[in-house]
């Protein structure tokens, strides 16, 4: 039987998670992702993946953290604020952990080589959770968690993390700091949410890029900072927190990007997962909040994944 080339992953309980009216981060934003891959090729969809245990979690988070998420699920009907942007309802943290459970779902089948790549359409997003904090609609660091499975359970010595949202990744970088197991190349738009000072380390690649940035100045910075950065690092696995609100059209930010550059950037990622990886590659969705701009960018992205370079 022929490698499936791309999964779809996503899970029911991530579509009930709900910060509230009118909260940009909303449910709908699945919806729109899957319409708009329902008619493309190359998809395999996996709508079941297990949910993270807390152990899982424990690679990443610390248990005092791990313990605190679970003491504040809500009782139903109610939402509560566990950061200053991050609401949560009932039905929030089996979401978190299911969206942390698909990222391992999908390391673990392209490492045991059921598939080349995979795309998790998952909420609440990851990137801004730190080791011991709920932050910028951010629960659980999924790809943090994900690629700490890749490295302590399966046995992987080099993990490369990708993350072209807006917002800098301060949960990644917080997790990572100090492990130089993992290359972690970030794009963001600065100065700019989380405004967390960033930490000067061989093995992060920190890219901010002013407001009003377009694509061939982003090409140009990605080039420049990122793809040797990736060359000399050699990753056996490459994770990417894709976060679609650097789209012209998002209202969360003031990057001017288009489908076209997320679909560029994407290609370059998978063109060094193939050289240098074997093709695999993760991808998380982090950010993106016009419904419409969202849906383009991923039906770039992950059409970008189901083509062999």
């Amino acid at each position: 039987m022929p490698m499936t080339r791309t999964l779809y992953i996503t899970h029911p309980a991530c579509r009930l998670h709900d910060g509230g009216p009118g909260h940009p981060e909303c449910p709908q934003r699945l919806a729109a992702i899957d319409a708009a891959l329902q008619n493309l090729n190359g998809l395999e969809r996996i709508e079941d993946p297990p949910a993270a245990t807390d152990e899982d979690l424990l690679h990443a988070h610390t248990r005092a953290y791990v313990d605190a998420i679970h003491a504040a699920q809500p009782d139903p009907g109610v939402r509560v604020a566990v950061d200053p942007d991050t609401h949560i309802n009932e039905h929030s943290i089996r979401a978190a952990h299911h969206a942390a459970g698909a990222a391992i779902e999908g390391t673990r089948q392209v490492l045991d080589g059921k598939s080349t790549n995979a795309f998790c359409a998952v909420r609440p997003p990851g990137h801004h959770a730190e080791r011991d904090r709920a932050m910028g609609f951010c629960l659980l660091n999924n790809v943090a968690v994900a690629a700490l499975w890749a490295l302590d359970v399966h046995g992987l010595s080099r993990v490369a993390i990708a993350d072209f949202d807006v917002h800098h990744g301060n949960g990644t970088e917080d997790i990572f700091r100090d492990d130089p197991r993992v290359l972690f190349c970030s794009s963001f738009q600065h100065p700019f949410y989380p405004n967390r000072p960033l930490s000067r380390r061989e093995h992060l690649v920190h890219t901010p890029l002013a407001a009003g940035t377009d694509g061939p100045a982003f090409r140009m910075a990605i080039e420049r900072d990122w793809l040797s950065a990736l060359e000399r690092f050699r990753p056996e696995l490459i994770l990417v927190s894709a976060g679609f609100d650097a789209h012209r059209d998002d209202p969360l930010a003031g990057l001017n990007l288009l489908e076209s550059d997320f679909e560029w950037i994407t290609r370059k990622l998978v063109a060094i997962a193939e050289r240098l990886a074997g093709g695999r590659l993760v991808s998380v969705l982090e950010g993106g909040y016009d419904l419409a701009a969202l849906a383009r960018s991923v039906r770039s992205h992950v059409h970008a994944l189901t083509e062999t370079t």
